[in-house]
Order: C-alpha cells, then structure tokens, then sequence
C-alpha cells in the first residue's frame, strides 16, 4: 500500500517536472523567436510590431512593453529626420536670404569702385542703398541669435502683471504712418475694461509688431487690418487679422517652423526671414501661452496670441 502511494508521487512529481520543463523549453522558443524579430526589426528599421501568440501572461506583457518601445524609437527617428530636414531647408534659406543681400553690396560697391568719376548724388544713393541692405543682413543675423538663445533657454522671458490694453494699443500706434501710408482701414476692437495678463512686456511688444508687421506685408491686398483684445475662457487672447490673400491650408501647419517662408516671401514685396512666426511662438511658449493660425485665403486671417490671465 506506502510503496504504491509512493509510486503515486513518484509519477505525479516526475509529471509535474516533466511539464515544468517543456513549459520552459517552450518559453525559452518563444524568447529566442521575439529576440530574431526584434533583431530584425531594428536591422530593417521597419517600424512593425512584434507578434508572438502566447498564453504566457508574463510573456504578453513583455511584448506590449516591447512594442511600446519601439512606438516610442520610431517616434523619436521621424522626429530626427524631420528635424535634419528643418536643419538643411533653414540652411539652404539662410544661405540664400544672406547671399542676396550681400551679393547686391558688393555689387554696388563695385560700380562705385569702377566709376571714380560718377557723380557724388548718385555715389551717395549708392551709400544709403548699401547701408540699407547692411541692415538687412544685421538684422537677419540677430534674430537667428535670438532664436538659438530662445530655444536653449538663455534669453529669460521674466512674467509679471502687464495691462493688455494699453500694450496693443501703443503697437498698432506704432505702424500709424505705413497704415496710413498705405491706405489701411484700421479695425480695432479694445475694451474700456482694464485686463491683465501674466507676461512680459518686451516680449508681447515683439509679438506684436511681428504680427502687424506680418499683416501689413501679406495682407495688402484687403487693406484691412485689425485688432481684438478679449477674454476667452482661461486665456488673454489678442487677434492680429486682415483680409489679404491669405495662407493656403497645406502652409498653415509649417509657418511656425524655422526659415519656413511662402513661395510669395521670395519676391521682393514680400521679403522676410521666416523666422519672424518662429520667434513669435517661441515667445508666447516661453509666456506660458501660445500662437495659433485660422486663414480662410482672400476672406480673412488671424494670429490669436492665447496668454494666462493674472489672478489676484
């Protein structure tokens, strides 16, 4: 009777072991399988995911982990891939956007080094025009500087309470002489109501002007620009519109990036850096805000600056 329960036990456990070991065996497999495809698909940098049907609880974790972190690694080469692409197209564009200017200097430096007779008028609007694009190309240079320093974090954007309605106010005063110049129709819609933001003044003054700057070069063509100061929610919002041609919806998402400019921006009457849009957003994120874009082409466009509100 002891030697067959014995027996019994004996059969059970070597049962039991037996199991345990093609359990492992086959766990062991499958290891080796997800190691060979993951092998592969990091080789082939392929972006699939790692299959393996299992009942092993443990192992379909591992997998959901796996495939998670290759999301996160394909994630992470597209964005340097489009981050090179940015690199060279803003390379490419600051090459071009500085040779122009300078090869127009040299240019007239050289007809006044050719000509030691011409006539002191004409050598002296020679001057003014290599002065001009001189400044150009200074000014050009700055707000790549400015740039570098905004993204790295050393240009520091310090916040207090600021009065909205007074700044917006005295940036559109600013362009009074090219808007009337030009023959704008003027749209400003500011409360009586005193509102505040939690910002920094410098920065919103560099804002703006690049947005009215911006509407005044693109927006010619309705000559109507505008203005709203207004409380939206949890944010300051300020609205720089105009009735121009527009921003095609296939430009909308990429005129925030660096050295991105229209094919229009290449003509003279619409020359810019494209970095102007780049500082613009990068300010307001430094402000705790941000910059968004709404374009319906020849109907209206509008840059809405979203800033926090100040509490007491």
């Amino acid at each position: 009777m002891i030697y067959g329960v014995l027996i019994g036990v004996i059969l059970i456990l070597a049962g039991w072991v037996y199991r345990l070991h093609a359990a492992n065996r086959r766990r062991s497999q499958q290891l080796g399988h997800i190691h060979s495809k993951l092998d592969r698909i990091l080789a082939d940098d392929s972006g699939t995911k790692l299959l393996l049907f299992t009942e092993d609880p443990e192992l379909r974790l591992l997998l959901t982990d796996i495939n998670r972190v290759l999301e996160l690694n394909q994630r992470i080469l597209a964005e340097r891939a489009e981050t090179e692409q940015s690199i060279r197209r803003m390379l490419s564009n600051i090459s071009h956007d500085l040779k122009t200017p300078l090869t127009v200097v040299l240019g007239y430096l050289e007809a006044m080094e050719l000509d030691p007779g011409m006539p002191e008028a004409e050598r002296m609007e020679l001057m003014r025009k290599v002065h001009r694009k001189a400044n150009e190309v200074l000014e050009m240079i700055r707000q790549f500087f400015d740039l570098a320093k905004l993204e790295a974090g050393d240009q520091p954007v310090p916040l207090t309470r600021v009065q909205m309605n007074e700044v917006c106010r005295r940036n559109m005063l600013a362009f009074y002489e090219v808007l009337t110049g030009k023959g704008f129709e003027v749209n400003l819609s500011i409360p009586e109501e005193p509102i505040y933001a939690y910002a920094n003044e410098n920065a919103l003054d560099r804002i703006l002007d690049n947005l009215i700057s911006n509407a005044i070069r693109y927006g010619g063509d309705g000559n109507v620009i505008g203005l709203t100061l207004r409380v939206e929610e949890n944010q300051v919002c300020i609205d720089v519109w105009d009735r121009g041609k527009g921003i095609g919806e296939i430009h909308q998402s990429r005129v925030f990036e660096r050295m991105y400019t229209l094919e229009d921006s290449r003509n003279k009457a619409y020359q810019g850096s494209g970095l102007g849009l780049t500082i613009t957003k990068r300010l307001a994120q430094q402000m705790g805000g941000d910059v968004r874009l709404y374009s319906r082409p020849s109907e209206k466009t509008i840059f809405t600056v979203g800033l926090r509100p100040f509490r007491y």
